[in-house]
C-alpha cells in the first residue's frame, strides 16, 4: 500500500540530476576563486529557480 501513496517521477529526477551536473560544471568552471566555487555549487542546487524567473521575466509576469 505504501508504494501506491508514495509515486516519484524518474523522468523529472533525470532532468534534474542532468541539469544539476551541467550547471555544476558551468559554474566552477566561470568561478574566479575559491568563494566563487562554491557559491556556483549552491546555485547549481537550486538552478530551477533561476530558469522559473528568467521565464517569467521573458514572458513579462
Amino acid at each position: 500500500m505504501a508504494d501506491i501513496m508514495h509515486k516519484e517521477s524518474n523522468s523529472s529526477n533525470a532532468f534534474y540530476g542532468l541539469g544539476f551536473i551541467g550547471a555544476l560544471i558551468y559554474y566552477i568552471c566561470t568561478a574566479s576563486s575559491f568563494w566563487m566555487g562554491v557559491l556556483g555549487v549552491l546555485k547549481a542546487i537550486v538552478w530551477p529557480a533561476f530558469v522559473v524567473y528568467e521565464l517569467m521575466k521573458y514572458l513579462n509576469m
